[in-house]
């Protein structure tokens, strides 16, 4: 029997204390089954109807890794999968077929990332153009020559497309009619089509002019008093922009009220233009509609001209430097 002196029993005990503490931080290596299944939900949220059939936590782990690469390794794992539930197996190949796609994604090249992305984009294009491609009502066969519409007549159409000067418009010849964004409507200023008509509705229109040879015709919406009015108008009555300077007083009739104004008929070669601002009318609140009525006589001055645009400025209010009275409404 050896006896150990003091310092030697010290010794032992400082070795085997540290063996036991090296033993304690060992991980232990979990089972198989377990280590599988942790694999295949690790940060998956399982759903609830599905039950686990499988356990081994008795079981010893005492397979090395030869045992691990052997035959018999593989046909214990197989047949630890088959005890799984059919339902959980499903599930882990569902997500494990996720997984992949989303790590091919990531190792895509960028150059096919954006080519797909191109393709995509044009795809919803021409999607969406197919989406408002509108039925035409007459077919090909059946259609007039665009020289026996006569000029003034109304006519029934469909409306094919917009855009931002008009909108195109099918009453059954060999062209579409242009009704210009300016032929809308006489009551209120449209700035854009969009706000009166809508593809593939039907409405009533009368043609202005045509020409069978460019292959080309005009349509308008307003009415023909309107019309009558225009073809009674002589351009060559009109006053030129030349003979028109500043703060010149002039009569006009107002021909459209818009959200900022009104444009005036005081017989130039264009309408001039007033702003609401510029009305003695304004309070400060209300809006241009309330105060400005189309057809409405003012009397107004000349505040610019612009000759190289053909632009005409005016002011309902008299000008401050000009002499005698102020400005009387009738």
């Amino acid at each position: 029997m050896v006896v150990l002196s003091g310092s030697s029993r010290l010794v032992f005990l400082l070795l085997a204390l540290l063996v036991a503490l090296a033993s304690a931080f060992v991980p232990r290596q979990p089972s198989k089954g377990v280590s599988l299944v942790s694999r295949q939900v690790a940060g998956t949220k399982i759903p609830h109807d599905i039950r686990i059939v499988f356990d081994d936590e008795d079981e010893e782990d005492n397979d090395t890794e030869e045992e691990e690469d052997s035959g018999d390794a593989r046909k214990r794992r197989r047949a630890r999968w088959e005890q799984l539930d059919p339902k959980y197996r499903q599930y882990l190949m569902e997500k494990g077929q996720q997984r992949a796609i989303a790590n091919k994604k990531k190792r895509e090249p960028v150059m096919d990332k954006k080519r797909k992305l191109m393709m995509f984009v044009k795809e919803q294009q021409r999607n969406k153009k197919k989406a408002a491609r509108i039925t035409r009502p007459v077919q090909p066969q059946d259609r007039r020559p665009l020289a026996d519409i006569p000029i003034g007549s109304e006519q029934t159409g469909v409306v094919i497309s917009l855009t931002n000067f008009g909108a195109y418009v099918d009453i059954g010849t060999d062209c579409d009619g242009l009704l210009h964004v300016s032929q809308l409507s006489t009551d209120v200023f449209v700035e854009h089509p969009r706000q009166i008509l809508t593809p593939g509705q039907e409405i009533t229109v009368r043609v202005r002019s045509t020409s069978p040879e460019r292959k080309k015709m005009h349509l308008t919406m307003l009415p023909e008093e309107v019309l009558e009015q225009e073809k009674r108008d002589n351009p060559q009555d009109r006053i030129p922009l030349t003979e028109i300077q500043l703060d010149d007083e002039l009569w006009g009739e107002l021909k459209r009220v818009t959200d900022f104004g009104a444009y005036v008929e005081v017989g130039a070669v264009v309408d001039g233009w007033c702003h609401f601002m510029d009305h003695p009318s304004w309070d400060g609140t209300a809006h241009p509609s309330q105060f400005m009525k189309r057809g409405d006589r003012v009397r107004v001055w000349v505040a610019d001209v612009d000759r190289t645009q053909k632009r005409l400025k005016l002011t309902a209010n008299r000008p401050k430097h000009l002499p005698g009275p102020k400005r009387e409404l009738y």
